[in-house]
């Protein structure tokens, strides 16, 4: 049995795992937003409970009780966060109008600094880029709440199955059938948290700079080359997810305010252990900020593409609001 810490020693060795916590709120609600206010409540839920922390348990342990169960509450009765590709309707052509939805309560993307991508230790930092992938998060977001806490539990932070039975006040065999049956329907929806995820090679360094390179000269053709033959490209708050290189060059031609060379400007940024993007559109004598790109690459070649236009997004990526001209090409 561990010895109980005082409340200084509590608040010190507390506060080193808030990222940690930040990404296994994020999995389990698919918004940071929420993933951080989720960890503020477990630590305040923490400190109001410490006087009864026996230290039966690791801190960490307990901390990640508070904050799944504070993750189930708050998932009560609340629609899942989807994709625009999750919502079960076919792909759309890129010349069709757009149609917009505001109350759907879409997928956020997670900056790798507040996940804990960067940085720290290598092992760890592996373990949580393969757990944050944008896609892995949406297809957590098809299992009901339950399934998803026991999933990640056991499958990501690999606890015992008596560890989870206790956190959630079940028993070893249900948690054992909950996990068997989240797995199933994980494994229909998209590759399982088992698949690893590679360091960007020297060619696909390359590719993300032509890339950036062809939206900022404005280059159809090129931005054609880039992308493979099965891409995917969505942007949610607008419904519609689209489907192969040219379908998507249609719909940037058609629907991207953008028309000219140099309209557009592209920062480079990591989400989710992922490239991205942060895109900002040309204002007159300045680029104002437009939307956040997250991108998964196959091979040397784009495969898939979220663009997200809610801009409360670069104030948690530390971007600026406009590039003024001196700062872009």
């Amino acid at each position: 049995m561990s010895e109980k810490p005082t409340s200084e020693e509590f608040l010190r060795l507390a506060d080193p795992m808030r990222r940690e916590l930040l990404a296994h709120c994020y999995r389990m609600l698919g918004s940071v937003h929420d993933a951080e206010d989720l960890v503020q409540e477990t630590y305040l839920r923490a400190w109001r409970g410490y006087d009864g922390f026996e230290g039966r348990s690791s801190l960490r342990t307990w901390l990640y009780r508070i904050a799944t169960t504070a993750c189930l509450t708050a998932l009560d009765g609340r629609a899942r966060r989807p994709l625009p590709s999750g919502l079960g309707a076919p792909g759309h052509e890129g010349t069709a109008p757009l149609s917009r939805d505001d109350e759907v309560p879409w997928l956020e993307p997670v900056p790798d600094h507040l996940a804990g991508v960067a940085g720290g230790d290598p092992a760890t930092v592996v373990t949580t880029r393969e757990s944050v992938r944008l896609a892995l998060v949406a297809a957590l977001q098809h299992l009901p709440p339950r399934q998803r806490a026991v999933l990640i539990l056991r499958d990501v932070l690999r606890w015992r199955a008596a560890e989870v039975a206790e956190a959630l006040g079940t028993s070893t065999t249900a948690v054992n059938s909950v996990l068997q049956r989240a797995r199933a329907q994980l494994a229909a929806v998209e590759p399982s948290l088992d698949d690893p995820v590679a360091p960007l090679s020297p060619g696909q360094r390359e590719l993300l700079d032509r890339y950036a390179d062809a939206f900022e000269r404005y280059d159809v053709d090129e931005i054609v080359r880039l992308f493979t033959d099965d891409a995917v490209w969505e942007m949610p708050p607008f419904t519609g997810w689209y489907q192969g290189p040219a379908n998507i060059v249609r719909l940037i031609s058609t629907h991207c305010p953008a028309g000219a060379p140099g309209d557009l400007r592209l920062v480079p940024v990591s989400a989710n252990g992922q490239p991205a993007f942060a895109m900002y559109l040309r204002d007159g004598a300045v680029h104002r900020r437009f939307s956040l790109l997250v991108l998964r690459l196959a091979g040397e070649r784009v495969r898939h593409v979220v663009m997200f236009f809610d801009l409360r997004l670069f104030d948690l990526f530390e971007l600026p609001e406009l590039l003024e001209a001196s700062a872009v090409k």
